[in-house]
């Protein structure tokens, strides 16, 4: 027979000896982002881009025709100039990818803000959606911590299938096989947001000063996706071009000097456009002679920005004429990246603090 428990013991929440464990009501936030490979060899690339490419998100082409593709050429083939790749931008103190450290810390400075704010009720935690740490080891990690309330924070600015909404599909496979699921939110785009669109120009300013010229163009990436998903119906597009024009109208400078493209595309197919390597290579062979670019929807600077902006599009403006090249960092976890962070975080969590 269960021990007895009084009416003032409930009130107060003590339960019977014999009572299943329970959360105790804390608060969790839980921020997520894309992945990086566990190394830079053969098998954790493989590994990697095989979870990555295997994503129906990510990959929309029939199975029937796509899986012959990444197993019997991709899988094969890219995993050793990749892992190559990564091997140029690599946290050898570490040993992980920059995407990872980045993350991290963007994770223990809201940790810090939110206890400023909130004291010890939040937990906050970090998650990638391929690779490690995994989004469903992260979940019940926090409900271990007691928390019963959840805060997603996909990472990414401007919204796309391939991006937020295959981490949010990461975390509810999570929540599909638990029998007391957390109450979840989930934090929207931020593309348009204010706090966003003055921490990237200020940003921006502030390298701009360090140069030693002035650019003649500054030009904004964005990651690419098939155009075959804006035609579905992936407000991606219109997103990016709505942070590229507020940024634009923000600096004051005309559509000439202050331009867009899409970056990363692979295959055959019909990517969105202008696409960046192509602008790059246009602007030196039309006599622009200096240059910076910035990638405004990563969160946290990547391969994608370090080494294919950084290093493959420097090398093809300097190529074809051009004479000053300058990257301009992500937001990572910088001043100005964690006021939009917290912004979001302290925003989202209204009503549950």
């Amino acid at each position: 027979m269960n021990e007895r428990v009084s009416l003032t013991d409930l009130r107060q929440g003590v339960r019977p000896v014999d009572h299943p464990p329970a959360r105790s009501g804390r608060i969790g936030v839980l921020l997520l982002n894309l992945g990086t490979p566990e190394g830079t060899g053969y098998w954790p690339m493989r590994r990697y881009l095989k979870e990555f490419l295997s994503d129906r998100r990510v990959i929309e082409t029939p199975r029937l025709l796509w899986w012959p593709i990444l197993n019997l050429i991709i899988l094969t083939k890219r995993p050793g100039p990749k892992g190559r790749d990564y091997a140029s931008i690599w946290n050898n103190e570490r040993d992980e990818g920059p995407l990872k450290t980045i993350t991290r810390g963007q994770a223990e400075k809201v940790a810090e803000h939110l206890k400023a704010v909130a004291g010890d009720r939040v937990t906050v935690d970090w998650a990638m959606r391929y690779g490690k740490p995994e989004v469903r080891e992260r979940i019940q990690a926090l409900l271990d911590q007691g928390c019963d309330r959840i805060l997603l924070v996909p990472l990414y600015p401007q919204y796309a299938a391939a991006t937020s909404a295959t981490a949010c599909d990461q975390a509810f496979r999570a929540l599909m096989d638990m029998r007391w699921q957390p109450t979840v939110r989930v934090s929207p785009p931020y593309h348009d947001d204010p706090v966003y669109i003055a921490s990237l120009v200020a940003s921006m300013k502030r390298e701009l000063a360090k140069l030693p010229f002035e650019p003649e163009v500054i030009l904004t990436s964005f990651h690419g996706v098939p155009k075959e998903y804006l035609l579905k119906g992936d407000p991606y597009h219109c997103q990016c071009v709505k942070t590229w024009r507020l940024m634009r109208e923000a600096f004051g400078w005309p559509a000439d000097k202050f331009r867009m493209s899409f970056q990363s595309r692979f295959g055959t197919a019909e990517w969105l456009q202008p696409y960046t390597d192509k602008t790059v290579q246009a602007l030196a062979e039309s006599g622009v002679k200096r240059m910076a670019i910035v990638a405004p929807g990563f969160s946290a600077d990547c391969l994608e920005t370090l080494e294919e902006l950084n290093g493959e599009n420097r090398e093809i403006f300097m190529h074809h004429g051009g004479e000053e090249f300058a990257y301009l960092p992500c937001l990572n976890d910088s001043e100005d990246g964690m006021q939009v962070i917290n912004h979001i975080v302290e925003r989202e969590l209204q009503g549950w603090l």
